[in-house]
């Protein structure tokens, strides 16, 4: 076991230089080292190909017509990807006619996204941002220029951790009805994951649990004896999986604070471990995509 931020402190690669053909690069705030994931190509597809396999349980086989609430500018550069760039291309497997909602200076380009949608009207969409970059650029600017926009039947997958939004006293149940009620979007799911182990993201269900998927595991741990704590017990959070063997990536410790709630006892129907992330230990760095975002 690992702890994540060793990342940030040591190259940590288990395969030849030259077979490296990715490196990832994690959020975290501009005054802090960013951790660095070496990715050959088994790493890189096997995470591909569990990713997709998650996600079927929530939009389907099918590429649906997608809208990246984001900017293009993030994925520019091919050989090295911030977090957040790694999960638009990530992400953008599942989609077709990609849409990106931003331009460069962040700013919504309205008449775009109705033309869009009206190419679209009858087919289901995909919605992909990172929570608080829709918070503020998708939903907040609909509301400040009093947009009127109906995504229609349509799917939001969103990341990236929460704190911005909980300083503006809204929770994952607010978010849903906001961008229902002002957007039409019919299903909001939120995941956790994190680049040091993409491809193995843990799925909120349709009851607000995160879910682990087979290739991956979680388990909660004291935060002074590191001993492994029983269901209902908040603690460490520690994440395993099968993915990576270019780097030490299967078995780490983060900095995160949850809880296991049960297993294969979901009311939504799907197996595996069901658990909560409830913060940060304290004084950990904040890194999620939505956390270290700056709209300045």
């Amino acid at each position: 076991m690992l702890p994540v931020q060793l990342f940030k402190k040591a190259e940590l690669s288990s395969v030849p230089d030259e077979q490296v053909i990715k490196v990832l690069k994690s959020s975290g705030t501009t005054s802090q080292q960013p951790s660095k994931i070496y990715l050959d190509r088994e790493t890189a597809s096997r995470q591909t190909k569990a990713l997709s396999y998650i996600m079927k349980s929530f939009i389907g086989g099918q590429r649906l017509p997608m809208v990246i609430v984001d900017s293009k500018a993030v994925i520019q550069n091919r050989q090295s990807y911030s977090a957040r760039g790694a999960g638009i291309l990530g992400f953008s497997n599942f989609g077709r006619d990609h849409f990106y909602l931003l331009d460069e200076e962040m700013k919504p380009d309205w008449e775009g996204l109705r033309a869009f949608l009206d190419k679209h009207a009858d087919t289901r969409k995909l919605i992909f941002g990172f929570t608080f970059i829709v918070w503020l650029h998708l939903y907040k600017e609909a509301v400040r220029q009093e947009q009127r926009v109906d995504f229609g039947d349509s799917v939001l997958i969103h990341g990236g951790g929460w704190k911005k939004l909980e300083q503006e006293k809204t929770d994952s149940l607010t978010f849903n009805r906001l961008l229902r009620d002002s957007l039409g979007i019919r299903s909001s799911y939120n995941y956790y994951g994190m680049v040091e182990q993409v491809g193995s993201i843990f799925m909120e269900c349709e009851q607000g649990w995160l879910h682990t998927p087979d290739f991956a595991d979680v388990l909660v741990r004291d935060p002074y004896t590191l001993e492994v704590l029983p269901n209902g017990k908040e603690g460490i959070v520690q994440v395993m999986s099968l993915l990576p063997s270019s780097y030490p990536g299967h078995n780490l410790l983060t900095e995160d604070v949850g809880v296991i709630l049960g297993e294969d006892n979901c009311p939504c129907g799907r197996h595996g471990k069901m658990f909560r992330v409830s913060g940060r230990l304290p004084a950990a760095e904040i890194r999620g995509c939505s956390d270290t975002y700056s709209a300045t």
